[in-house]
This record gives structure tokens, sequence and C-alpha cells, in this order.
């Protein structure tokens, strides 16, 4: 970390520390308040800094229906694991560390095309930029889900400390975003709170809004959340992304069903046992990433039937009128109805509108 990066952090573990030792009375709330409002802004200069630090390989343009970031430890077999998923050969060796760089590569199942990273080990202090770890989390938060790549050989199995990682850098895992909104106005008005769910009081909040540099603005916050996540919806710097776990190595472990059951129970997360060395369960591997990114897959029908249908891969919960979109704006413009055929309707070739939510497998034709 930076010399300037090293300073935050030492100011911010001060005023954590008084901040703990502070009894909370009536004598001592606004000092409090005063406290949280510095830690919530040396806190938001801390990821800007740790933003601003640079590794080599690690900004890869987003391609295809998805993408997807293999996390997990130095050594827990991420680069097997994508060299079984994809048509690449990531380099690959009994040592930590073997990936220095993100790799990217892409996985075809079901007619979808995923992108995959492989990601270098996150190690403690990653947050602060420790192992080029800014860079790294910078590069996980454009992911669409998060694969945490577990070694069953490693008798620590828990995903604590990269869960720790990860939210420390305002990175949010099989979480929804509490709903905040905040609506700016003109000088001088001050920041006037009309909902308050979010378990903080409202000086606190206002404190919070003040030191993250907003000072004028109507705000609602309809969930409860922490002080740390305010600051990070305020500022546009969280995420909040899906994750599921790939037991790795799991012929090394003979009791590796009951883990990923521990697993699965104390995280709440979908736990695929694999291992990628034998291949084994890696066509589940894959099911399990195309289900957990929502993606389903639509045929599209010409009116001709000369001509076959084509698959098209979108989202989940997708319109006929947003499929059209996809396919061209004229489509859209122009669209009458469409006929479906497949499981969101209830015969075939029946009609339906624009605001029509199609399902997996559905085919489609477009009358405009």
């Amino acid at each position: 970390m930076s010399e300037y990066g090293e300073k935050l952090e030492g100011k911010l573990g001060e005023l954590e520390e008084e901040f703990a030792k502070t009894q909370s009375n009536k004598a001592t709330h606004k000092h409090l308040g005063i406290l949280k409002s510095k830690i919530a802004r040396i806190k938001k200069e801390v990821v800007e800094a740790s933003k601003k630090q640079k590794g080599e390989g690690y900004f890869v343009k987003k391609s295809g229906d998805g993408t997807v970031a293999l996390v997990g430890f130095p050594s827990a077999g991420k680069s097997s694991l994508i060299n079984r998923l994809t048509d690449i050969k990531s380099k690959t060796a009994h040592y930590a560390f073997t990936t220095t760089t993100i790799i990217p590569a892409i996985m075809i199942h079901r007619d979808a095309h995923i992108q995959i990273f492989d990601l270098p080990g996150l190690i403690e202090e990653a947050h602060k930029g420790a192992g080029g770890g800014a860079s790294v989390l910078s590069a996980i938060k454009s992911a669409d889900l998060l694969v945490f790549v577990i070694g069953a050989d490693d008798r620590r199995c828990n995903l604590d400390f990269i869960l720790h990682e990860l939210e420390s850098f305002r990175i949010y895992v099989n979480k929804e975003m509490p709903k905040v909104q905040v609506k700016r106005m003109e000088k001088g008005g001050g920041v006037k709170i009309e909902v308050n769910r979010s378990g903080m009081d409202d000086n606190t909040v206002k404190e919070i809004f003040k030191a993250v540099g907003e000072y004028n603005a109507y705000v609602q916050i309809w969930d409860r959340l922490s002080e740390d996540e305010l600051v990070a919806i305020i500022s546009k710097r969280s995420r909040y992304i899906n994750g599921i776990v790939a037991l790795n190595k799991i012929d090394l472990r003979e009791d590796y069903e009951k883990l990923a059951e521990r697993i699965s129970r104390k995280y709440g997360m979908e736990v695929v046992p694999i291992s990628a060395t034998n291949s084994t369960n890696i066509d589940a591997m894959k099911e399990a990433i195309y289900m957990n990114l929502g993606l389903i897959r639509i045929w599209l029908k010409p009116r001709l039937r000369s001509e076959r249908a084509t698959p098209m891969t979108t989202k989940r919960g997708y319109t006929v009128g947003e499929v059209a979109r996809l396919v061209h704006t004229e489509i859209v413009n122009e669209l009458k109805c469409a006929y479906v055929k497949g499981k969101s309707v209830k015969f075939a070739n029946q009609r339906v509108g624009a605001e029509h939510v199609l399902e997996d497998g559905d085919t489609v034709t477009f009358i405009t």
C-alpha cells in the first residue's frame, strides 16, 4: 500500500479504537456522532486510495452472456477448474500463487457463452492492497456471479476470511441491496430524513451523508443496513453479487458430502462437490453456473416455415418486448404481438403481448 494509504489506515484505526472505548450516553452522544462521521469519511478515502493502485493484467473487458469470477485461497484449484470448464489451458502447479494475472476464458453451456475469470488467490489484507488485492477485488466487482473455490483438503474450509475481505471492499455476497432513495436538492436545504428504517438514528445518518460530501438531499431508507453499507451506497461503490461454492479436490476427502452440507448450511450457498483433476461433476458445475446466472434460452422462429429457429440466451424474467429490443430496435417499435410455444403459455402458438414473461425453452415468433 502507498504511504498515503498507510496513513489513512493508521488514522482509521485510531478513530475506531477511540469509538470502541467511548461509552454511549447523553453526554457522549454528539462526540460519538462526530467520530462516526470521521470514520465514514476516512473509509471512503481508503477505498479510493486502494482503487488507484495498479497491477498488470487486472483489467478484462466483459463479454458473453454473463461473467463469472473464480475466487478463493491460493492453490485451491481455480486454474485446474477453469481448464475443465473452458478450452483454455491455464498454468497449474502444486504451489501457491501460480496465477499472477487475471485469465479470461469462455465456457459454452446450453448455447450460452459465459466468460470465466481465473483470479489470483486472495491473501490477508487484500482490501488494503496486499498481494495486488485491490486490483483483484476491483475485477471481482465486474462479475455477475462468484464461484468460491475451496479445497476439500484444506481443513479450514471456511469462507469467513474471504467474505470479510470482500465486504471490506464493499462487495456483498448473496444479499439484497438495501433500498435507499436519495433525491439531491439545491444548496441550503440540508439533509432531510423522510424515512429511516436503517437501525441508526437520524443524526448518525445525517453525519454519514455529510462525511461523504452530500449536504443537501431528501433521504428515504427502507431497509436495515450498516454504516459501511450506507457509505458505499451513497458513494456508489457497493456491489451485490450472488455466489456459489465449488468444493474442489473431493477425491482427497472421504467425508466431502458432510463437509459440503456443513458449508451450505453455514453460509447459505449452493455447494457443488467437484474434482477438477479427475473431471468429477464438471457438468454439474456448469449447470450450477448457468442457473445461478439466471440465464434462459429462447428460440426465435422466423415466420417462414422453411427457415429454422435459432437460440438466443437472455436473462430470466425477460418479456417478449425486452427480447425483441435485444434482437433489433425496429422489431420492438413495430411489434404487434408474438406467438409463443413453451412453458410460459397454456397452449402451443398462443398469441401474447409485449409484456408477456418468457421462460427457458420458449419458442417465439414476432409479428410486426
